[in-house]
């Protein structure tokens, strides 16, 4: 008889983008809700805080799992995820969005799929061609040139902690996507927040002196999306994606936020849409769409 032979119609790639585009829907609500939650709340209780609520839900789904501890190779990338994510950005995108406005927060992290790339290198081992890194300089040129039309000619104040902010999220991202390719993807993010709670609670209960009970419901509810949706459930998709399909780039995938997150904060928000925003956008989008055909080897 002969062997029969399946074609897969679904590759690993496209599995990837379509977690990635999953884990982007998520995130994209991140700076508006921030931008709300701080009108309320202490910044530093917002972006600390929203992980230790995140931890309570992660170890019980770590126990009920039975997943075994990370060794120590996993425990010491799973730092740089700590790092990146649990620290780094949200305690800078939260702090930023106290001045800046979530639309303008969101062209700024455009930058985050040029960042991402970057750090692939040196976490995930991938080797970019030359010309995805034509097409991604040139997206992120693109998303430069918008911020710095839209808020003057140097970064300074938000703009500054955004890109820091930027710089965190890349490293999180790359190391939490190369590590989950051995832990799984869910597995990752709840190990780091469970291994940073001894020393995000602390921080919270200290940040949480100024919460009087008196906040609003939306407060409140912005609050919880930050922790269980884009602390949590977003990278349950999120680094999936970025195993499956490749950390450089599925991160392609990140520029599609700016479009989410600019109609969300004009519709949540009544934020100012402009057409100089969509064109700027859909020439970023250009760049991903060609950039993604582009060759990426491994190490």
């Amino acid at each position: 008889m002969e062997e029969q032979q399946h074609v897969v119609f679904v590759t690993d790639t496209t599995r990837g983008y379509f977690w990635g585009f999953i884990g982007v829907a998520i995130f994209s609500l991140t700076l508006p809700f921030s931008h709300t939650a701080v009108k309320e709340f202490d910044p530093l209780f917002i972006s600390i805080g929203r992980t230790v609520l995140a931890a309570c839900v992660a170890a019980p789904i770590l126990l009920l799992t039975r997943q075994a501890w990370p060794d120590w190779v996993d425990l010491k990338q799973l730092f740089f995820v700590i790092l990146g994510v649990i620290f780094g950005f949200p305690i800078l995108s939260t702090i930023a969005m106290k001045t800046a406005p979530a639309s303008h927060g969101s062209v700024v992290l455009a930058l985050l799929p040029l960042g991402t790339a970057f750090m692939s290198t040196i976490f995930a081992g991938e080797r970019p061609s030359v010309a995805f890194w034509a097409w991604s300089v040139l997206g992120s040129a693109a998303v430069v040139l918008y911020a710095l039309w839209d808020g003057g000619v140097a970064l300074h104040g938000a703009d500054s902690l955004l890109v820091l902010a930027v710089v965190a999220a890349s490293m999180g991202y790359a190391a939490g996507g190369n590590l989950a390719r051995r832990l799984g993807g869910w597995q990752v993010i709840c190990w780091a927040l469970v291994v940073a709670l001894p020393f995000t609670l602390p921080m919270t209960i200290y940040f949480a002196r100024d919460v009087t009970g008196a906040e609003s419901l939306q407060g409140w509810s912005c609050f919880i999306y930050l922790a269980l949706m884009s602390q949590l459930i977003g990278f349950f998709a999120w680094n999936k994606g970025l195993a499956q399909g490749g950390v450089a780039r599925v991160g392609q995938v990140q520029l599609l936020q700016t479009f989410m997150t600019q109609f969300a904060a004009w519709g949540l928000m009544g934020e100012t849409l402009t057409l100089r925003s969509i064109a700027f956008a859909c020439v970023v989008a250009t760049c991903v769409w060609f950039g993604r055909r582009t060759q990426i080897k491994k190490a």
